[in-house]
């Protein structure tokens, strides 16, 4: 009889064996990032952490930044990564249960999310996040197996690396090589000068905005994957592997495990995150006082709040309150790949010169309805679309490459 290679009959998860929690949580999480990177899109690349850089921060911008930054500013990018690694521990597990070997397709399906990474991160928009989470995912796999509390505690303490570097590194700043110095603070608010080329890069075409594009998402792939992303990323991956093992991410767990998570994770995380923000508009987002202690406090403080957020949804979907929001949120989750790299083709296209060219030319307010329009869109044709077909096109296309053969895509009416 002949043997049926490992992966042979791997297939993507079918509709019947999707976890509808999680979908949810990667809808909600997808549309949240938006209204964070919107900053990214619309602005210049230090405006994202300095407010203050390019156009002029009065009126309503610092109330609008400090709702965006309480609210949305590393929580939902944390739901995300979570709950990327609790795919991998899902995948793993799912191809243990048919008695296959999933490793190959992992790394398989690692490398294709890496090409898609840095084709979105060179040519479309340097804030991106894949090949962060393809990176991990490279780093993390061995992992996949252990108990959930160890790997709670593993990436629980993975993120909590960041705490003392940065806090060594704001305390030392002041120690440091003047010309140091003063390279990192011509990053954290960079003159006229740089401003303008920056400014007329993104309002020139495909070509120009390459001058800036290439080294901004090359430093974001070294030295902040390094001293950032590599632990918050890769500990909530891990996070994200001990949760779903827990039984946590399908909404299981009893309705006050969910109310103590709200409760528990936001009363412990707004006031830190309330005081980072304070603390930031006090000191006028100066170099020395916030690049990174000033940071700290959201870093900390966010993690109670994206776990309350989680606690929250899992909490709607056990009580079954929403129905029709939950199930547009979960379409788009299950769409996330594409709608993620769509919001950034939409954006690019509002604000760049090869689009509409409103780079640096919109204010906050106006931010705010392109994001609440673009969720309105996503929300509308995630469903529509999977009602004709059975993945996202970019979804359809990462599968096909990582099982090496294409899938189907069309429903059968």
């Amino acid at each position: 009889m002949k043997r049926t290679r490992p992966e042979q009959t791997a297939a993507p998860v079918a509709n019947r064996e999707r976890i509808v929690s999680i979908d949810i949580l990667r809808g909600f999480a997808v549309l949240g990032i938006l209204i964070v990177n919107l900053q990214g899109f619309a602005r210049v690349p230090a405006a994202y952490s300095n407010p203050t850089s390019g156009s002029a921060f009065d009126g309503a911008e610092p109330w609008i930044w400090a709702v965006v930054y309480i609210l949305a500013d590393t929580k939902f990018i944390s739901i995300f990564s979570m709950l990327f690694g609790a795919g991998i521990a899902m995948m793993s597990e799912r191809m243990i249960s048919r008695g296959l070997s999933g490793t190959g397709l992992h790394y398989r399906r690692q490398f294709w999310l890496l090409v898609i990474g840095l084709v979105h991160a060179y040519l479309i928009w340097y804030g991106d996040i894949l090949v962060v989470y393809a990176l991990c995912g490279f780093l993390l796999y061995p992992l996949r197996k252990l108990p959930p509390r160890t790997l709670l505690w593993i990436g629980g303490c993975a993120v909590a690396v960041v705490i003392p570097l940065w806090t060594m590194f704001g305390l030392s700043l002041q120690y440091w090589p003047e010309t140091d110095r003063a390279a990192l603070a011509a990053d954290w608010a960079p003159p006229p000068e740089v401003l303008e080329s920056q400014i007329t890069a993104f309002r020139g075409n495909l070509s120009e905005q390459m001058s800036v594009r290439v080294p901004t998402a090359f430093l974001l792939q070294t030295v902040v994957f390094l001293t950032l992303y590599l632990w918050r990323g890769g500990g909530l991956m891990l996070v994200g592997m001990g949760l779903y093992k827990l039984c946590v991410l399908n909404a299981a767990q009893s309705r006050t495990f969910y109310r103590r998570m709200v409760v528990i994770g936001l009363a412990s995380g707004f006031p830190v995150t309330v005081a980072g923000a304070t603390y930031l508009l006090n000191h006028r987002f100066a170099f020395e006082t916030s690049m990174f202690l000033g940071a700290l406090f959201n870093y900390v403080g966010s993690v109670g709040i994206f776990l309350g957020y989680v606690g929250l949804v899992l909490l709607i979907v056990q009580r079954n309150w929403l129905p029709a929001l939950s199930a547009r949120l979960a379409a788009t989750g299950r769409m996330a790949l594409t709608n993620y790299i769509m919001q950034s083709i939409i954006c690019t296209f509002i604000f760049y010169g090869h689009g509409l060219g409103l780079f640096e030319r919109v204010g906050a307010p106006i931010q705010v309805s392109i994001v609440i329009g673009i969720w309105f869109l996503q929300l509308t044709w995630s469903p529509w679309w999977l009602r004709r077909y059975c993945f996202g096109p970019l979804e359809w296309l990462w599968r096909s490459a990582s099982y090496m053969r294409l899938q189907p895509m069309r429903r059968h009416m």
